[in-house]
This record gives structure tokens, C-alpha cells and sequence, in this order.
């Protein structure tokens, strides 16, 4: 499983590639700050809010670029390449 940390207001790594069928899990590493994955290409599909340490993971079952965001710091933002 592929894993992105969340640390100072940014995706560690920004961009990821993975095969598909595998997941990525995102882990808070910040000390006070809650953060969310919002792709808005989905529907503006959502996780849970992540407070510090806490994980939240998804499984891509088809090839494609997935954009993604913060949901409340919009600024930050990720992609999950997800190749054959």
C-alpha cells in the first residue's frame, strides 16, 4: 500500500503512482491541524476529517488521474496516478 503523509499544510508526495486495484492511505503527521481528501472530479467525493495520527485509505480500481485537495485548505493539493 502506497502512503502519503500529510505534514506542513501539504501532500508528501505531491503526486503518487500506483497500479490499479492497490490503495493509498493518508496519514495526518501534523501536531494541531485536521485535514480532509476532497476529489472534486468525483463528485466532490470526501473522507472523514484526519485530526493528527489519524489515517483514512482508498482503492483505485481504474486507470486514471485523480486530482485531489484539502477539503478545508484548499490549497493543498495531491494527485494519485493510477496506471494499468
Amino acid at each position: 500500500m502506497a502512503e502519503v503523509r500529510i505534514e506542513g499544510y501539504r501532500y508528501l508526495p505531491a503526486e503518487i503512482t500506483i497500479k490499479a486495484g492497490e490503495s493509498v492511505r493518508w496519514i495526518n503527521h501534523e501536531k494541531r491541524t485536521s485535514h480532509s481528501i476532497v476529489f472534486p472530479a468525483e463528485g466532490g467525493l470526501e473522507s472523514e476529517r484526519l485530526f493528527p495520527l489519524e489515517s483514512w485509505q482508498r482503492r483505485f480500481e481504474k486507470p486514471g488521474r485523480y486530482d485531489y485537495h484539502c477539503g478545508p485548505h484548499p490549497e493543498m493539493k495531491g494527485v494519485v496516478v493510477v496506471g494499468e
